[in-house]
């Protein structure tokens, strides 16, 4: 078996890659073929745990997705490479799902030659066992300052063989000239790769587009393929970009869910499946003003964070530490998540230099010490007695993963002077003695459909729907035959 390989390359970031190769795995999947996903180089703080050579591992959320709409199961070496950014100018390298402090200490540029021949391999492994595999790009094929370093574009295309398709966000403007200028940047050899453009993001009526794409055709040689409408309900996790406020479902407000956005905030696709909950709105938030209106039937998360004692700061620095206690203080409701849940312990231990060492908000009695060795795992429970306002999940079955260097425990003392700490799952769920304030260690809570029918009693999409939805979209927006040339 040697599959056929088709890759989506971008004119920049958020252009519409990692959507446009969920959906085409999706579609072709359907279609009988086995498919698989394939991004060499990753940069984010969302990633999944899948199986490993070396056990449990790392991969992208992206192409964990992608693995899903592609009916396979998700695999490292869909993306052999993910850069977890810890501060602006430091990324945890993670190679075929596991932590290397050697390339995490290596300088960008001395990365490459030492990482390409492992991603090399993992991709012709993919393409000897599938009949399709589709490749995502990363930024733009045409950043000329980083093409003798690629590991994630060209080279890719070029080792693969692949067709490519180059899509643009015409929401931005200027996407015409996006796609010359970056289809006029590329070798000329690269150049024919490119077998189609795809506008996406579109609004209003596409007669107007005339003359455009037959000029930019009669240029380059290439033909506008699709021209895709804004869509902003498809319902698939974004990658890394905050939620808009567009894409939520519409209706009356009955509860918020205010997540605290902090500069390393780590797997937020986590909280995709909110949005879609009648009734829930999903607010995002950098300032005290933001919790402003909350009442107590609202909650605030602490989410995940790939630098917890860094957030922290920033959070103290914003006075949201204070805001938060305040909520509790009014009878509100506190949910924090792996790195979220560290915080509101009461003390920070680093002996390792893995994270840094603070005190925390106070609001469990808790005490977080890092560990050199990071718990990569999945995780099954069937929660415990819970009480308060979270009482719903007492006895639900939940499954999910776990990322962190912290390890986590009850303070002693605080216990033998009479703090009351709910130990509802040991080592995975805590919750304070008033029942306002729960924590846990594991990512993907709301992922788990028994949890939010019993929270909220309602039925939301699967990610089945989203994905079905995405191939019927681009089914319908691309040119006829297209789809099935590109693997002929």
């Amino acid at each position: 078996m040697t599959a056929r390989c088709i890759m989506v390359l971008g004119t920049s970031s958020g252009a519409g890659k990692s959507w446009l190769t969920t959906a085409l795995c999706r579609h072709y999947a359907r279609q009988g073929l086995k498919v698989a996903p394939f991004k060499a180089q990753n940069m984010s703080n969302n990633a999944r745990v899948v199986a490993s050579a070396d056990g449990m591992g790392e991969v992208g959320s992206a192409q964990y997705f992608q693995a899903l709409a592609a009916m396979a199961e998700p695999d490292v070496r869909m993306n052999p490479l993910l850069l977890k950014p810890e501060a602006d100018t430091r990324s945890q390298v993670v190679l075929l799902g596991q932590v290397s402090a050697q390339l995490s200490d290596t300088p960008w540029r001395g990365r490459s030659e030492k990482v390409w021949p492992r991603i090399a391999a993992a991709l012709d492994e993919l393409i000897a066992e599938n009949d399709v595999v589709v490749i995502e790009g990363a930024g733009s094929p045409a950043e000329i300052n980083l093409m003798d370093s690629d590991i994630v574009n060209l080279r890719v295309a070029r080792h693969a063989n692949a067709r490519c398709l180059l899509v643009t966000d015409i929401d931005r403007g200027g996407a015409f000239a996006h796609l010359y200028g970056t289809w006029a940047l590329l070798p000329p050899e690269d150049q024919q790769r490119v077998q189609g453009f795809v506008l996406n993001k579109f609004r209003g009526d596409a007669s107007l587009l005339a003359p455009a794409p037959q000029m930019l055709q009669e240029r380059t040689g290439v033909p506008t393929v699709a021209t895709l409408p804004m869509w902003w309900q498809h319902g698939l996790p974004e990658e890394d970009g905050m939620f808009d406020d567009r894409s939520l479902m519409q209706g009356a407000v009955r509860k918020t869910v205010a997540v605290i956005a902090y500069p390393r905030i780590s797997n937020l696709d986590e909280f995709q499946p909110l949005k879609n909950v009648p009734g829930v709105r999903l607010l995002w938030v950098r300032s005290p003003a933001d919790l402003a209106g909350l009442e107590p039937q609202d909650w605030v998360v602490l989410p995940g964070s790939k630098h917890t004692s860094a957030d922290l700061a920033w959070l103290r620095q914003q006075g949201l530490d204070a805001a938060v206690t305040a909520h509790v203080q009014q009878g509100g409701a506190v949910l924090g998540i792996c790195g979220g849940l560290q915080m509101l312990g009461e003390a920070l231990i680093d002996t390792h230099g893995i994270d840094g060492n603070a005190p925390g908000l106070g609001l469990l009695p808790l005490v977080t010490q890092f560990a050199q060795d990071k718990t990569v795992t999945k995780t099954q429970a069937i929660l415990g007695l819970v009480h308060g306002p979270w009482s719903a999940l007492s006895g639900v079955a939940v499954a999910g993963y776990e990322i962190h260097h912290g390890q986590t425990q009850a303070h002693p003392a605080m216990l033998a002077a009479g703090t009351v700490l709910h130990d509802i799952t040991p080592g995975l769920v805590w919750q304070s003695g008033d029942g306002q304030v729960l924590g846990t260690y594991l990512h993907g809570l709301f992922e788990n459909l028994p949890v939010l029918q019993a929270l909220f009693g309602a039925q939301v999409p699967t990610l089945e729907t989203v994905f079905e939805g995405l191939a019927d979209y681009i089914e319908q927006h691309f040119q006829p035959g297209v789809l099935e040339s590109l693997i002929r």
